[in-house]
Order: C-alpha cells, then structure tokens, then sequence
C-alpha cells in the first residue's frame, strides 16, 4: 500500500530524512521507534505531504500511484489519514461538527452518536474540538475523526503520548478498530505508528518494527525484540548494535 524510496526531507533547509526505504503492505501495521529529535514527526508529516517538510530526493508511493509532490488534501481523499501528536484547538467549530464533515455524504445523527459511544466523547460531542480536553480525551477525539474518515491508510504519531491508564486502553480499542485488527484475513487497513517509548504496543499488534536515528533507519525486524533490545540498552545501544 505505501512504499518510501530512497527518502531525504529538509525542514527549513535542513535535512532532517536521509534515505530512508520502507514498505507497508496492505493489512499491515509498520512501528517506528525512535528517540526525541530523530525524524519520526518529520517523516510522517512528509508522507502527509505538508509543504513545511520539502521532499528533496526520493519518493513515496501509494497504491502504486507516485504521491511525492501532491498536496495534503488531495492524499487524504485518496485514502490516507494522520494522528497528530499535538494537535491544535479549533475555537468555534464543535465536535459533532467536525465528525460529521469526516463522514462526509455517508452522515447522519443516529451515526454520529453510535461513534461517539464508541470513544466515550458523547459528552464532548458540543464542546469545541479539542478546547479545555484533558490528553486522553485529545487522543480520543482525533481517534473518533478518523474512524469517521475511514482512511485506507493511517499514520499515528505517538499515539501513546499523554495518555493515562484509563485511557490507553479505550485509544487502543480504538486503534485495532481503525487497522481492523479484529479481522484474521481479508484485512484492507493499514498503519504506521511512531512511537518514543513503545508503551501502545501492549494495547495494538503491529507485524513489523525498524528504528529511526538521526534521520536514518537503523535496524528492522520483530517489533517485540527491538522493543525489548531498547528498554535493555536504550536507542544508544542500538546505534552501537549497528555499527
């Protein structure tokens, strides 16, 4: 479903993304490890396509179709969404507003508040999106939009991140219901999931794992044993493992 090739991405002049591969395959969830500060927001936002993170070489496919240089709204009617690890607060627009332009043609109240049931925000439904909204009630807000949007495709950055015990669980209900993980075959969802410290792995299965440092891809293979290899050693202990 999506494949980077041979990837390098500036931000403000700066290379921050140097040749990075990778391949997700249709049914597939990708984890990509990574300390603070190495590349990982900045690779998703270049998959998204947002023109702050220049694509100077490479490019990245989806379906097949060379989407390197398409703007951002144009990928996300082709089937791609985001979870943003910060996202902003919209004054003025409310949530049930916002649920109901990700459904789109296919909306009507009775579906809205199903959704909304489903991620424990009926209650926020009228609150403006994301104002005065506690970490995991943000989560679960951008979580409760792209189930709406029902993207083929979706990048996750640190969906782990700020999220209490109460609510990690709930966000990754709602995860595995995104990547149809409920599903043993037949499975057309797929995932990239960013994350610093690995803690959403004990609530989402994902099939494979590399590690992204200073803006390269370090190692790959079974995300347990990366995860495991990096609470052991750290991320420095990774970079000595490559060498």
């Amino acid at each position: 479903m999506l494949e980077v090739e041979d990837l390098t991405v500036e931000v403000g002049g700066r290379e921050i993304i140097h040749d990075v591969s990778f391949n997700i395959d249709i049914g597939e969830t990708l984890a990509l490890f990574g300390p603070n500060g190495s590349g990982k927001t900045t690779l998703l936002m270049a998959i998204m396509g947002f023109p702050r993170y220049e694509v100077t070489r490479g490019r990245i496919l989806f379906n097949r179709e060379d989407i390197t240089h398409l703007p951002v709204d144009e990928r996300s009617r082709m089937g791609i969404g985001i979870l943003f690890q910060r996202p902003p607060v919209v004054r003025g627009v409310k949530m049930r507003e916002m649920v109901r332009a990700c459904l789109g043609g296919r909306e009507d109240g009775a579906v809205i508040e199903q959704l909304a049931q489903q991620a424990n925000m009926v209650e926020l439904l009228d609150r403006e999106v994301n104002y005065g909204f506690s970490g995991g009630e943000v989560k679960r807000s951008e979580l409760l939009q792209l189930i709406a949007q029902s993207p083929e495709f979706v990048l996750l950055d640190e969906p782990d991140s700020g999220v209490d015990l109460v609510n990690i669980s709930l966000v990754g209900e709602m995860i595995n219901d995104l990547l149809q993980k409920d599903r043993m075959r037949n499975r057309t969802s797929s995932g990239l999931i960013i994350t610093h410290t690995g803690h959403i792995l004990d609530y989402v299965s994902v099939d494979r794992a590399c590690v992204l440092l200073n803006g390269g891809i370090w190692c790959r293979g079974n995300p347990r044993e990366i995860l495991t290899s990096i609470k052991s050693h750290g991320y420095e202990g990774c970079a000595v493992c490559q060498k």
